[in-house]
């Protein structure tokens, strides 16, 4: 029985894989590397985040976004956006030096079992575990509106289900949504020659400012400090004490969740969008059905305004909806034994430890709990470290059989799996 599996090789699971190693524990770590980066993000598009704020989590910090550029000779400066390309390429350089060897099948069922946990992969195999730690990103939480749900894929999409744009050469495609994946993915369109427009339900489009300068007087960097998640004191909060942030009371974490760092393009992008792309902020979709050649949308303006457009593709940047009854690889009666928050999303103790003893989530699924920061790369880092250390007290209070890790020793009943240097 192993001590941890670790379900997903994403920035979280692979940091979280990284930490365990490093603390001693027995483990498995399952899912493709990066695979959301490489497979679900159409090419040419760049990491929102900045460099120094984009890091997977090793203990020691050999292994950071700015190592790997000066290794492949490439540029991570503030204010430089990073392909998207080169940071999955990052992710994989990581988990060949940081991480155990990853197994990429994908685990189909997580149940509950005496003792700990048992897992399925693709193939049949069985595994067990004490604890579990679901990193499974953020496709399990795709989120289409309601009008759009019942039409046929081949009319409407998810922004996250394109790795390329090329099919869209020549054609009328209509964005929905106001963030970066909406008005990225438009510019992208737009610069192949497709006819694109977005439709929003904002008033107006936000676009982030241009960072300021990394080094400034030492009172600008006062009055508003940097952060992961961008300047000001408030995102520093965020960014940098989601421990402090889950101490907040439990309305106002769902709000914080559900509207700080809302929807915005990065500075870089609004160039390439106003003037090559027909915006329509402060619409909504009220019904959608197809027709031949395409779809054709009802909107409603904020005033009330009725309009109909007709295209041929729908693309849906509408973002991700982390609840419960969408982890569908937990088994029936795990994920039924999950406490969820009122927003569906499920509880997590102070160690990333879901209601269910030994089952730790980690990522998008733990916003509301530790705060926006789980929406972003960043946030890995104080994941990593605070669910392994959980990880390790639940094995420390609930021996099954053999002894395991604790502070300050390393036995247990199976070797360790090795980290390749």
């Amino acid at each position: 029985m192993y001590d941890l599996l670790v379900v997903g090789a994403g920035p979280y699971g692979l940091s979280i894989a990284s930490h365990a190693a490093a603390a001693g524990l027995n483990l498995r770590v399952f899912g493709r590397p990066m695979a959301s980066w490489r497979d679900n993000m159409p090419r040419g598009m760049f990491l929102k985040s900045e460099p120094w704020a984009s890091n997977l989590s090793d203990p020691a910090g050999r292994w950071q976004l700015d190592a790997y550029c000066a290794e492949q000779g490439l540029t991570a400066r503030h204010a430089e956006p990073i392909p998207v390309e080169a940071f999955a390429a990052y992710g994989l350089w990581f988990a060949r030096h940081a991480v155990p060897a990853v197994d990429e099948r994908t685990v189909t069922r997580v149940a509950s079992r005496t003792g700990g946990f048992s897992a399925v992969t693709e193939d049949g195999e069985m595994l067990h575990a004490r604890a579990v730690a679901l990193a499974v990103g953020v496709m399990p939480f795709v989120e289409v509106p309601p009008a759009l749900r019942d039409l046929h894929p081949a009319l409407v999409t998810h922004s996250s289900h394109h790795s390329d744009l090329d099919r869209f050469r020549g054609k009328d495609v209509t964005v929905i949504g106001g963030g970066q994946a909406a008005l990225e993915t438009a510019a992208l369109l737009a610069e192949q020659g497709t006819r694109v427009r977005v439709l929003a339900r904002a008033e107006r489009l936000q676009w982030n400012d241009v960072p300021p300068p990394w080094e400034r007087p030492w009172w600008q960097s006062v009055r508003s400090p940097h952060s992961g998640l961008g300047p000001g004191w408030r995102n520093w909060f965020y960014s940098e004490r989601p421990g402090l942030f889950r101490h907040l009371s439990e309305p106002t974490r769902a709000r914080i969740a559900a509207t700080a760092l809302g929807p915005a393009g990065a500075w870089w992008v609004r160039d390439r969008v106003e003037g090559a792309v027909e915006l329509l902020p402060g619409h909504k979709v009220t019904a959608a059905r197809a027709m031949p050649g395409g779809v054709r949308l009802d909107t409603m303006s904020r005033e009330g305004a009725l309009r109909t457009l007709e295209t041929e593709h729908v693309i849906a940047a509408t973002g991700f909806r982390p609840r419960c009854d969408r982890l569908g690889l937990l088994s029936t009666e795990l994920r039924g034994a999950l406490t969820a928050l009122p927003d569906g999303s499920p509880a997590v103790g102070r160690d990333f430890e879901s209601s269910h003893p030994g089952l730790f989530l980690a990522g998008l699924v733990t916003a509301s709990g530790f705060g926006p920061a789980m929406r972003f790369v960043h946030g890995a880092t104080f994941t990593a470290s605070t669910l392994v250390r959980g990880v390790r007290r639940r094995l420390r209070t609930t021996p099954m059989g053999g002894t395991v890790p604790v502070p300050g020793g390393s036995s247990r009943s199976e070797s360790p799996s090795p980290v390749r240097r």
